[in-house]
């Protein structure tokens, strides 16, 4: 029998995880990760490194302290209209079906959504034919409000091409903002009640500081880069990021889903590796932070390994900061 699981160690170790998306379905907390493959790649702003092809599904047991691996839950030659770069999925759960949302290139080398469905959350999962309509960029992260809506946060800098979507349209040598302009923010939209496309055209969520001034790009230690999750404490949205290039977790909060949302501080600390970046879940009586780091490949970017952690809340809502390396303290 295997060690049990420990705070701040890899969930597994047979194979390199990233991008963890965690939920309490049917009782039992899942984590929808990403799948980094085993293999030398040279890195780039451009996210050629992250050039994984498929997903497995990961669940916990009861206590927390050992970790299951669905298997192959679904691969990009299963998905008609996706070519490559699998990368970081999320899960949601409605009609009595579970949900998958992924991000891919389509032929054109361009980033979409998908979606594919299952009866179980552990999968496997059919993919629908096509991307969502109107769907664009990277990261996508699912809501389901307590008045029954769902809606879908996403978007990512750099490789993750949001820059390139800034008048509606993708241009391909399109630049972001300079660094005193507002920052480029994350979109949201309200799903279909078949969870299958959007309700609505994508808007841009605008985060702002305690002056309600928005952030600007070149605030690198505060503005949007990638890896949105919202999720809601004490009737507060809590829309948490990675700020890309400080390799920070930090997060803002609204009392509407679609903000704009007032900064508030840091929740993780650098991690090893470049990328970071993350999920929050309550599992019974208790707050997690699902993240990731490079450690068990020594640091490479493209080999990360999934991590998970309690997260506290102050008596004000606001949520303290985690180090993860207690150790090295």
């Amino acid at each position: 029998m295997s060690n049990p699981l420990k705070p701040n160690e890899p969930l597994v170790t047979h194979l390199y995880t990233a991008d963890p998306s965690a939920h309490v379905f049917e009782g039992k907390l899942y984590v929808y990760p990403s799948h980094d493959l085993d293999h030398e790649m040279v890195s780039n702003d451009n996210g050629d490194q992250y050039d994984m092809e498929d997903y497995h599904i990961l669940s916990l047991n009861e206590d927390l302290t050992e970790c299951e691996d669905h298997g192959e839950v679904l691969h990009v030659r299963d998905v008609p209209w996706a070519s490559k770069q699998m990368w970081a999925p999320d899960a949601a759960y409605r009609n009595g079906k579970y949900y998958l949302f992924f991000p891919a290139r389509d032929h054109d080398g361009i980033f979409r959504l998908g979606v594919a469905t299952s009866d179980s959350p552990a999968g496997p999962f059919k993919a629908e034919p096509n991307y969502i309509p109107g769907s664009f960029s990277i990261d996508p992260a699912v809501l389901t409000d307590d008045d029954g809506k769902s809606y879908v946060f996403f978007g990512g800098l750099w490789g993750g091409q949001l820059e390139k979507w800034q008048t509606g349209e993708f241009v391909a040598d399109a630049e972001g903002p300079d660094a005193a302009a507002p920052a480029l923010g994350p979109r949201v939209a309200e799903l279909a009640d078949d969870m299958l496309g959007f309700k609505e055209s994508p808007r841009e969520i605008s985060i702002v500081d305690e002056n309600g001034k928005p952030l600007t790009a070149g605030d690198e230690d505060r503005r949007y880069f990638e890896g949105p999750w919202v999720h809601k404490y004490n009737g507060l949205y809590y829309l948490s990021y990675s700020t890309g290039s400080t390799h920070r977790i930090v997060y803002a909060t609204s009392r509407d889903p679609y903000g704009p949302y007032e900064y508030k501080g840091t929740i993780l600390t650098p991690v090893i590796g470049w990328t970071t970046h993350h999920s929050i879940v309550q599992y019974k009586d208790k707050w997690y932070l699902f993240y990731h780091d490079s450690s068990l490949s020594g640091g490479a970017d493209n080999k990360r390994s999934v991590k998970f952690t309690e997260l506290f809340y102050e008596e004000d809502g606001s949520i303290r900061t985690i180090d993860p390396y207690p150790e090295r303290s």
